[in-house]
């Protein structure tokens, strides 16, 4: 936080030495706070692509069988999945979340929007990847416009003013803006690239998931179009934003929009109000973000159905695993969901890596 104004006068009465001392600390903790920044931004990105530059570019496709559509069945909605930075190489589990959506849901169309693909009539960049989320039909890789996503929302003018001036977590706020803007926009299901889906998320509407008994998450969002609770969040976004604190404009503003749309204080008072429901943490969190090392450690096949018990997709926390080194044959928990949702991906991952 920047200290009072008082602070001012201060420093103009100080003695040359003392202003000289005072403004080499300001400046320091300046500099450290500018490192702190670009850390987070070199550190924060995954850790695997240089292992992709010597992978092949294809990869043997599965044999799927067509759907099937019950004659009761609601209509197939989309599923998003967003990549806001320029990255064009999606690792494992970015395939493995694209993968099990797509063979949970194979009526309904998975888009995956990407900042770094030309638009136009361009050809996808030749990459494992690519290659390897081809084989499913449902399937459709599509470049990601913001200023075309944000317009006609209450995101517009904040999304120019934002781009023109630098800010400490510019992609991961881009991440959340793109998301209330793409639901509100278009419906269905808004899924984060480290999920993965362990069944058909088709039967919940205008839900989200409880992180914990004080926090809402929005890694896993599903709302019909132009849903008034996302136009609220949407002007909540502008109203309070704040760019220097992680998660204001994500976990932070569902959560708050949540309470005063159902007019409680706290969560624990109500999960369902307006048409709105806020599921409970097994359903997309079984494991919270600081046991994430979970992941990581053997499971037991009489402990796994245990630990999923009622939960529809799992967020792995790709923000604090990522670079940790997975056995793709092993039996840690990641390996084995791996193994059970995402096939393709899992086989690729054992015969590359």
């Amino acid at each position: 936080m920047s200290r009072s104004p008082d602070c001012l006068p201060w420093l103009l009465r100080s003695t040359p030495s003392q202003r000289g001392c005072t403004l080499f600390i300001i400046g320091f903790k300046f500099m450290f706070l500018v490192s702190v920044m670009i850390y987070w931004h070199i550190a924060g990105e995954p850790r695997s692509q240089g292992r992709f530059s010597n992978l092949p570019i294809d990869v043997p496709c599965p044999d799927l069988a067509p759907p099937t559509r019950r004659p009761s069945a609601p209509p197939p909605g989309n599923i998003f999945f967003l990549e806001t930075s320029d990255r064009t190489a999606p690792s494992f589990l970015f395939m493995c979340s694209v993968e099990s959506a797509a063979r949970a849901h194979p009526e309904s169309r998975v888009a995956v929007l990407m900042r770094g693909l030309p638009g136009g009539n361009a050809s996808l960049p030749r990459h494992l990847g690519f290659s390897l989320l081809r084989c499913f039909p449902n399937v459709q890789m599509l470049p990601l416009d913001f200023e075309e996503l944000f317009r006609d929302t209450p995101l517009a003018a904040w999304y120019v003013a934002a781009r023109r001036r630098w800010e400490p977590y510019l992609l991961p706020v881009l991440s959340d803006a793109c998301r209330l803007a793409l639901l509100w926009k278009f419906g269905g299901i808004y899924l984060d690239t480290d999920f993965i889906v362990l069944r058909s998320l088709r039967n919940l509407t205008n839900t989200l998931g409880t992180q914990s008994r004080y926090v809402l998450n929005g890694a896993f969002l599903a709302f019909e179009r132009r849903h008034e609770f996302l136009a609220l969040c949407m002007r909540d976004f502008v109203a309070h934003y704040n760019s220097w604190i992680w998660g204001h404009q994500g976990p932070q503003l569902l959560t708050r929009v949540f309470k005063r749309w159902c007019s409680i204080r706290s969560l624990g008072e109500s999960r369902a109000c307006r048409g709105v429901t806020a599921l409970p943490s097994e359903a997309f969190y079984p494991i919270p973000w600081q046991s994430w090392r979970k992941y990581f450690e053997d499971v037991g096949p009489e402990e796994l159905p245990r630990l999923l018990r009622g939960t529809y997709a799992v967020h792995v926390w790709n923000k604090k695993s990522q670079g940790t080194r997975l056995e793709a044959t092993s039996r840690a928990l990641l390996a084995q969901l791996h193994a059970r949702y995402c096939p393709t991906t899992h086989k690729a991952m054992r015969m590359y890596l």
